[in-house]
């Protein structure tokens, strides 16, 4: 019988000793192999663009941009990689914001052994999955009573105008955006360019006010 292709995968948390320690775990599993480490957002874009592994083990809150920014960046670089969150935060923003980057499966750090395995495995098939405690948050959202949504705050804004318009009433600048949301500080101001127009601001503290009048960088 022929040998299965391990499942190449790439753990990207910054705490050394966890890292070690799903290195030492999964290292002992048949069928995956670990291909790469890193320790911030930066790196597991830039590992994921220069290793293409089948899973990468996401964590949510990393130095150098979260683990959201970094999923939908390298999501959509390479859509065929498949991102599980393995994470401490079980609050349904961290849970949503995840999936709605394109996570295929939420687990918690506190998992035991065989869970997280099962995880990859399922994830890297092509499945999603979630921890117990993150799989009664999501199906109770789909079985609560559907509200009509509420309007989205500037509907003319494009998705990445009102991602930076967030990091506007943030009080972040240009630089720190481009190094939150992984793109170059050029494109931030010229997308910045466009808000103000869109919005008809006249300037920063202008943008702002009316960005978190509509709830926007809270």
């Amino acid at each position: 019988m022929a040998d299965v292709t391990p499942l190449r995968l790439l753990l990207a948390d910054d705490h050394p000793l966890f890292r070690k320690g799903m290195r030492t775990l999964l290292e002992a599993v048949p069928g995956l192999a670990i291909v790469g480490e890193a320790a911030t957002g930066a790196e597991a874009i830039t590992q994921a663009e220069a290793l293409l592994p089948d899973v990468i083990l996401m964590d949510l809150q990393m130095p150098g941009g979260s683990g959201i920014a970094a999923t939908r960046e390298i999501l959509h670089a390479n859509p065929t990689v498949k991102i599980l969150v393995v994470t401490l935060f079980e609050d349904d923003d961290s849970v949503f914001t995840a999936l709605r980057a394109g996570a295929r499966g939420y687990i918690l750090k506190d998992a035991d052994e065989d869970e997280i395995v099962r995880a990859i495995r399922a994830v890297g098939a092509g499945e999603a999955i979630f921890s117990p405690a993150v799989a009664t948050r999501v199906l109770a959202y789909f079985a609560s009573p559907r509200r009509d949504a509420p309007p989205q705050a500037f509907p003319t804004l494009s998705e990445r105008e009102r991602e930076i318009l967030a990091q506007i009433a943030r009080g972040q600048n240009n630089r720190a955006i481009a190094q939150t949301l992984f793109i170059a500080p050029k494109t931030v101001a010229n997308h910045v360019s466009v808000i103000f127009a869109k919005l008809q601001v006249a300037d920063r503290a202008e943008a702002i006010i009316r960005a978190r009048d509509a709830g926007l960088g809270r």
